[in-house]
């Protein structure tokens, strides 16, 4: 069996790991470095506090080799199923990044900056982690467990803390510069940071930092793995091809209905063929003769299908293009020798764009127009010619360029304070003022609706001709019918209040008993406000965002005891009361939902068995609030499926409206529910850490969480597999460019599910002294999950699962998830080596075509594990000048082949699970002055 490479490298560890506590094993015990967390109101420490919590130190910021706040945040164990910025090829994300604990889920994750919140992004509580500015953070603490009784909703499956910068004296100038091989992709950041002031000599303290991120894009020709919807591939010894390809061609399709005329007792079955194939033999550059068809090239058959199919991933980027501009100041300033007043203020411009594929436009073609006598009539039989209903070109508008659009968010947050101490009690209190906002522009290749229209209705566009073919006066036309401008802007503005002490109220034998408490208040106000080109129908063929203004508040006051039980037993107990409000729709001056309530409780213990084990444990509860627009958004255009179906009602099989021909992507619309209430939980964990020397440490902690009355949806894949069961979610609507209302799936929300996690968090560290050389250090964490199961959407009681399979839900969750680091230290120069492992998964089981049969089969993947290796390089040149080194993906590891069809417009590989960027070298330099 040949010796994976996780294995030589956790084998590796493992190794050093012995010798390090073998040497060391006669030290002196001595616990590691204790540094104030979250996670409680009263201040803990990490390795003695009952709470698991993982640090991610500054030095742990620079050497992970990290360009941005997601990069950072996403690479720990602990993180799965978090969204990235490559999902905006192919969606109105904008380029939002989130961070989400054990699978979870981003929204249950709670993303705080001091120990404050910030605004999220939309109605509900997703933090774009784009809104921290990289070059101010501290450090970073994540609670990997829930903690709803302190922070209220939003925390159930833990915490993430960004601790800012604060009391620095002097400054720093870093520079970074990134470059994957091959094309495409490029970075680079710089940033400037300075202080003056020390709070305790001077009574006042500045800091204020800057910094500007610049990416290139990445098209999907500059990777092999990413430049096509059509995959040939192997599986079991058998050659196979996933399509992904759309029948909206370039040049078009043409599909025809028939209508039944008087006397009549059947209708003619639907026909949709490719006239330049029919003319050629062949499809034009850029296209596949489509899977799903039934008629040779050629052919004189006029029912079925003949289509050519356009491969649109070869047109789009993979990786899109942003800039960023970050800016944060923070003071402190002493009242007296009891308190101060501290603030901060951050600002954030991510300026993102996403290139997609041309836009698919079905075109009306009149049967008096000369495109029918020349591209249709030639291949209907005479019967067919008699009975034509309506006639649609499928066109790929190439020839008007790439869809382009730039979504501009700012982060905008402000919080002021005091805090001090009153006798014995230390005391605080905060404002904040925090707005995420964006501005959605269309700046290439959609059309503005009279300009497209009079090319079409004057006949001087023919969607039947190969792109890059229409006379010199049409391109002309279609440069001038480009649209540019704002097609939506959208705001969520959070004000809250916070007052907060705690102290000691009496003693035990064991020690003292401590209070804290505290009370908070948050505003939370969505607004969404479409252009009125958007409204007014300037747009060609597009439905404008709907208008949003809501507005709800949350009032919570909590409780939390600190009681030494006896000596080295510590019990932690939290009691949480919070109270949200009914959602305040301003715009049709009603109110949605009701008043709801939760308490939560939760309930923590630590066990110093020695010097050198800790034992923790923890049990509590929690919930999370729907977000606004799950409650009170009306039925709503929401893109297309995701997939291509076939009809979910044929009836007579004619393939006629409300049915499209073949398999198509249907229109999906969403809704709220105004029954909705909060999301339960149920959260334990019990751990150890074990710490015997200075020079060695491990820990490992167990944990669940059981969520009832969750949010549950029926998928589209469901409801197509079985539209009978699900008849109820299917309506008809008709898109502004469809001559005939269709079949939609609607997505709607209800309180029915029930979800159950459970796994492991784990680490180990060690430090060897290498004679001559200097310390070498070892460090491995992972994630080892031991459940991911859901009730399936729209059941209350019929569980699956995602654990190490590709689930219903459209992702996966991995048993494994890995790092190991070593790192020699030699003084000026340190090296390290990182290896980052995911487990392997089954994937979706899918439609392909057996390229030995010509047939249409099944066949589920098993995408393999993925193992990459990073290096880093420090060479200190002196106390104020430090070069990096590094490269990442040392072995220019590809993504591995799936054949998913969600989250954006890439084929054949997952960018949620695996980069695209391959081998990448980056150099850094820092400065201090």
């Amino acid at each position: 069996m040949a010796n994976k490479p996780h294995i030589r490298a956790i084998s590796a560890a493992a190794a050093i790991l012995a010798v390090s506590m073998a040497a060391h094993a006669q030290e002196q015990t001595q616990q590691l470095e204790r540094i104030e967390i979250t996670g409680s109101s009263i201040k803990r420490f990490a390795n003695e506090g009952s709470l698991p919590v993982q640090i991610v130190s500054q030095e742990d910021i620079k050497a992970s080799g990290a360009t941005n706040v997601a990069d950072l945040v996403q690479r720990l164990p602990a993180m799965q199923g978090f969204t990235i910025g490559d999902i905006s090829i192919g969606s109105n994300s904008g380029g939002i990044v989130t961070a989400s604990l054990h699978g979870i889920g981003e929204s249950y994750t709670l993303v705080l900056v001091n120990g404050r919140r910030i605004a999220p992004t939309g109605s509900g509580s997703r933090i774009n982690l784009n809104s921290i500015p990289m070059s101010a953070i501290e450090r970073v603490e994540v609670l990997t467990d829930g903690a709803s009784a302190l922070y209220g909703s939003d925390a159930i499956a833990g915490v993430v803390n960004f601790v800012l910068k604060r009391n620095q004296q002097g400054g720093n100038v870093t520079v970074n510069y990134s470059n994957p091989i091959g094309n495409g992709a490029t970075s680079a950041n710089a940033s400037i940071t300075y202080g003056l002031g020390n709070l305790d000599q001077d009574g006042y303290s500045v800091v204020a930092t800057y910094r500007r991120d610049d990416q290139q894009r990445m098209r999907s020709g500059d990777r092999a793995f990413s430049r096509t919807a059509y995959v040939p591939f192997s599986y079991n010894g058998k050659n196979y091809v996933y399509d992904r390809t759309s029948t909206s061609a370039d040049p078009a399709n043409a599909s025809v209905t028939f209508k039944r005329l008087a006397g009549e007792t059947t209708t003619l079955g639907a026909y949709s063929f490719n006239p330049y194939l029919q003319a050629n033999g062949t499809c034009a550059p850029n296209n596949v003769y489509s899977l799903s068809n039934t008629i040779a090239a050629g052919s004189t058959s006029k029912t079925g299908t003949a289509n050519c199919a356009y491969d649109f991933v070869s047109s789009i980027d993979v990786y899109p293009e942003s800039t960023r501009d970050s800016f944060f100041v923070s003071g402190e300033a002493k009242i007296n020798d009891n308190f101060k007043v501290f603030s901060d203020v951050i600002f954030t411009r991510t300026d993102l764009i996403a290139r997609i594929a041309a836009n698919p436009v079905p075109i009306a073609i009149s049967t008096t127009s000369p495109l029918y006598t020349k591209y249709v009539a030639p291949y209907l039989t005479a019967a067919q010619q008699a009975h034509v209903d309506t006639v649609t070109a499928n066109y790929r508008a190439n020839d008007f360029g790439t869809r382009d659009s730039e979504t501009i968010t700012d982060g905008k947050h402000i919080a002021v304070g005091t805090e001090g101490s009153i006798g014995d009690w230390d005391v605080n209190a905060s404002l904040t003022w925090s707005q995420n906002s964006l501005n959605e522009k269309y700046i290439g290749g959609y059309f503005k609706a009279t300009e497209f229209n009079n090319l079409i209705n004057s006949g001087q566009l023919d969607p039947f001709v190969p792109s890059g073919n229409q006379s010199a006066a049409t391109q002309k036309l279609i440069d001038d019918s480009i649209y540019n401008g704002s097609i939506r802007k959208a705001s969520t503005t959070l004000k809250g209040v916070n007052v907060g002490a705690s102290g000691t109220i009496f003693n035990l034998p064991a020690g003292e008993v401590k209070l804290g408490t505290g009370a908070d208040f948050r505003n939370y106000h969505y607004k969404q406000t479409p252009s009125a080109d958007a409204v007014n129908g300037v747009i060609y063929a597009f439905s404008a965002n709907p208008a949003y203004d809501l507005e709800r508040d949350n009032y919570g006051v909590f409780g939390e005891l600190v009681i030494p039980v006896i000596k080295d037993l510590e019990v932690n107990a939290a009691l949480r009361y919070d109270t949200i409000s009914k959602i305040k729709d301003a715009l049709n001056a009603r109110n949605f939902g009701s008043d709801e309530s939760a308490t939560t409780y939760k309930l923590s213990a630590r066990y110093k068995v020695n010097n050198a084990v800790l034992v923790r444990g923890s049990y509590g509860t929690g919930f999370k609030a729907p977000d606004m627009l799950d409650i009170a958004q009306p039925l709503v255009t929401n893109g297309v499926t995701a997939a291509s179906y076939d009809c979910p009602f044929p009836g007579d099989g004619s393939g006629s409206a409300p049915c499209k021909a073949g398999k198509s992507q249907y229109t999906q619309l969403s809704g709220g529910n105004e029954k909705l209430k909060p999301e339960k939980s149920k959260q334990q964990t019990l751990g150890i850490r074990f710490d015997p020397t200075k020079n060695f440490g491990a820990s490992v902690d167990y944990w669940k969480v059981k969520l009832t009355d969750a949010v549950s949806a029926v998928s589209a894949d469901q409801a197509f597999a079985d539209p009978e069961k699900y008849a109820s979610l299917f309506t008809t609507y008709q898109l502004p460019a469809e001559t005939n209302k269709y079949y939609a799936f609607m997505a709607l929300s209800t309180n029915i599910g029930q979800a159950v996690y459970k796994g492991l968090d784990w680490q180990i560290e060690g430090r060897l002294p290498v004679e001559g050389l200097g310390k070498l250090t070892t460090t491995i964490n992972g994630t080892y999950m031991i459940k991911s199961e859901y009730t399936m959407p729209g059941t209350d009681d019929v569980f699956t699962s995602s654990l190490g399979k590709y689930g219903v839900d459209a992702t996966v969750v991995f048993r494994n998830v890995l790092k190991a680091s070593f790192a020699l230290d030699t003084g000026k120069v340190t090296n390290m080596l990182r290896a980052n492992y995911r487990s392997g998964y089954k994937d979706i089981t899918q439609t392909v075509r057996d390229l030995s049969t010509g047939k249409n089969t099944t066949v589920q993947l098993d995408v393999p594990e993925y193992i990459t290796f990073d290096y880093q390089g420090t060479y200190r040149w002196s106390k104020a000048l430090e070069l990096r080194l590094g490269i990442t993906n040392l072995t220019n590891e590809a993504p591995p082949l799936t054949l998913r069809n969600s989250s954006g417009h890439q084929v054949g590989y997952d960018p949620r699970y695996a980069s695209p960027l391959g081998r990448t070298v980056y150099v850094n330099g820092s400065y201090n002055f």
